[in-house]
């Protein structure tokens, strides 16, 4: 391998939306910085199974709908 061409890497800690903390290891920041999330699975709805809306820009979900209406076992 060459040397001088891989990231520090280091042990830092990260802090849940929640407060929460945890030591790990990563590439990101220095030795001992704290990474502030914003998003993480306790709260994203993509790993607690909340509730999802769809927006509708432009009527693209509707022209979907209406083409695909009648596709399929099932209505809505």
């Amino acid at each position: 391998m060459k040397a001088d061409i891989h990231p520090n890497y280091h042990t830092i800690t990260v802090v849940m939306t929640n407060g929460t903390e945890f030591t790990t290891r990563s590439t990101w920041g220095k030795e001992g910085d704290k990474m502030q999330l914003d998003i993480d699975p306790t709260s994203h709805p993509a790993w607690t199974g909340g509730s999802q809306q769809l927006l509708d820009r432009g009527g693209r979900v509707s022209r979907f709908n209406k083409k695909f209406e009648n596709f399929g076992l099932g209505s809505k």
